[in-house]
C-alpha cells in the first residue's frame, strides 16, 4: 500500500537579527525586510516524510502558504526527494495568525482528499506559538501525535511514534488519518544533485506568467504551451488561491486572525558588575559561601 503523505512547510524570515523595524505599523511581519530561510523543522518534517517514502513508497506533497516567493522552499523539497509541490498564495491570505493560517492549510487538506498523514514542524521560527499542527488536527477532527522524534511503525491503518516527553519520552499509536508535529531529532538530508538537476525548471504558473510579463512577451500561447510543457514533464509546481481551496473570506488573512501585535521591541542585555573567581578549589569554595550567604543558593 502507498501511503499518501502532506508535508506543510514554511519560508520563514530569517529572525536571527530580527529588530521593531522588521514590523509594519499593523502589527505583522515585512517579510520583505529579511532574509527568507526553510523553516528548520518543517526539514525536519520532510525528512521523516522521506523516510517513510524509503520504507513504505510513500508518496510525498510538499505545501506551504505564502508569497510568491515561497515557491523557492518547495523546489528545495523536491530537490530533496518530495513528489509534488503546492503553492498556496493570495492577497487575501496576507497578515494570517494561527487561527486563520491553520483554517486555509485544513481547507488544502480537504481540497486534496484522501491523505493518510499529515506533516508539520512543531513550530515556525517567526513565531514559535507551535499552535499551526494542532489547530489544522482540531479542524479536520483527526488525531494528533506532536513532538514526534520517530515513527517506529506504519500498518494496517494505524501508526506508531514515539514522542519526546518531559524527562523520556513515550510510544503512540493513532488510527488514520493522522496529523503529526515532528522536532529537530532526525539530520535533513542534503538535497541530491541528479534531482536539482531534473528539477532546476520547476515553477509555479504565477512564475511563469511573472517571467513572460518582465520580457515584455505577453503571448498568452507561448505562456501556455509553457505550462503544457512542465505539466507534462512533470515540473509545475501547482498554486492555489483561496477560492481554489473553498476558504471563506471571513475566516482567512487578517479579517480572520483575532491576534493583532501591539509592539515588538529590540532587546538589549548589558552586562553588570562582574567578578572574577581564581580557578582553584579556595576561589569555588569562597564563590560558594558567598551564593549560600546571600541566599542565591540554599
Amino acid at each position: 500500500m502507498s501511503y499518501k503523505i502532506l508535508v506543510f512547510v514554511k519560508q520563514v524570515p530569517d529572525t536571527q537579527n530580527i529588530t521593531g523595524d522588521a514590523m509594519t505599523k499593523d502589527g505583522t511581519v515585512n517579510r520583505a525586510a529579511l532574509p527568507a530561510i526553510f523553516n528548520p523543522e518543517d526539514l525536519n518534517a520532510l525528512e521523516l516524510a522521506l523516510q517513510l517514502k524509503d520504507r513504505y513508497g510513500a508518496h510525498v506533497t510538499v505545501a506551504t502558504m505564502g508569497m510568491p516567493a515561497a515557491a523557492e522552499v518547495l523546489r528545495q523539497s523536491l530537490y530533496r526527494g518530495a513528489d509534488r509541490g503546492i503553492l498556496i498564495t493570495d492577497r487575501a491570505l496576507a497578515g494570517a495568525d494561527t487561527l486563520a493560517t491553520s483554517y486555509t492549510l485544513s481547507c488544502c487538506v480537504k481540497k486534496l482528499g484522501d491523505i493518510d498523514l499529515v506533516l508539520c514542524g512543531r513550530q515556525a521560527i517567526d513565531g514559535d506559538t507551535a499552535q499551526v499542527g494542532p489547530q489544522i488536527a482540531e479542524k479536520l477532527h483527526v488525531p494528533q501525535i506532536c513532538y514526534v522524534e520517530e515513527v517506529i511503525d506504519l500498518a494496517d491503518g494505524k501508526i506508531t511514534c514515539r514522542r519526546a516527553i518531559d524527562g523520556g519520552y513515550e510510544v503512540l499509536k493513532a488510527p488514520l488519518p493522522a496529523l503529526l508535529t515532528v522536532i529537530d531529532a532526525n539530520e535533513p538530508r542534503p538535497m541530491n544533485a541528479k534531482r536539482i538537476m531534473r528539477y532546476k525548471r520547476a515553477r509555479t504558473p504565477g512564475e511563469i506568467a511573472r517571467c513572460h510579463q518582465n520580457a515584455n512577451y505577453t503571448d498568452a500561447g507561448a505562456m501556455d504551451a509553457e505550462l503544457r510543457e512542465l505539466t507534462a514533464r512533470g515540473l509545475l509546481i501547482e498554486e492555489f488561491n483561496a477560492a481554489a481551496i473553498d476558504a471563506d473570506p471571513s475566516r482567512i488573512g487578517f479579517p480572520g486572525s483575532p491576534t493583532k501585535v501591539k509592539q515588538v521591541m529590540s532587546v538589549v542585555l548589558t552586562a553588570g558588575e562582574a567578578k572574577q573567581i581564581p580557578a582553584d578549589a579556595a576561589g569555588i569554595s569562597a564563590l560558594m559561601h558567598e551564593l549560600i550567604s546571600d541566599h542565591t543558593l540554599g
